[in-house]
């Protein structure tokens, strides 16, 4: 059976498993005085690779690396500087050489932008997809959405 699914589908700071702080920049600002929409593809990317390149995790094998091959942003609010956001991530799916993110900026608690993002395992001498080792899979599991049940990848 499934779990009920709330109605309010706004993202909220707790549904994402890895969670990391970051600052609003003067640089990031447009002529209109706020956040650039260009710069949340930026603090998307610091979520990322902050998690799938940290040694301490382990989600980046010797001889293999991440590429991007989508990025779909939603903003919701204005951002303004000085400020604080906070960044989530959630494994939302798990493809065969793929991992599906589901990320959020929030400041106070207030979702500002949303986004889906797509990466790739890919060989490093090859330059070409490879699939996810046993041993990733396993440590993406913490980084599962909150109230999102990933299934593995099929064979």
């Amino acid at each position: 059976m499934n779990a009920p699914s709330r109605l309010d589908t706004t993202p909220r700071p707790e549904d994402y498993p890895y969670r990391l702080g970051d600052n609003v920049r003067f640089g990031d600002l447009d002529p209109n005085q706020h956040v650039n929409n260009a710069v949340y593809a930026t603090y998307f990317e610091t979520g990322r690779v902050t998690l799938m390149k940290s040694p301490e995790y382990g989600l980046t094998p010797p001889g293999l690396a991440w590429i991007m091959v989508r990025l779909d942003i939603h903003f919701r609010a204005e951002l303004h500087w000085p400020n604080t956001i906070e960044l989530g991530l959630g494994v939302v799916k798990l493809g065969r050489t793929s991992v599906t993110f589901e990320q959020a900026v929030f400041s106070e608690g207030k979702c500002i932008a949303s986004a889906i993002s797509v990466g790739v395992m890919i060989d490093e001498a090859t330059r070409r997809p490879a699939p996810l080792t046993a041993e990733v899979i396993e440590k993406l599991r913490p980084w599962h959405k909150r109230g999102i049940e990933v299934a593995p990848p099929s064979a």
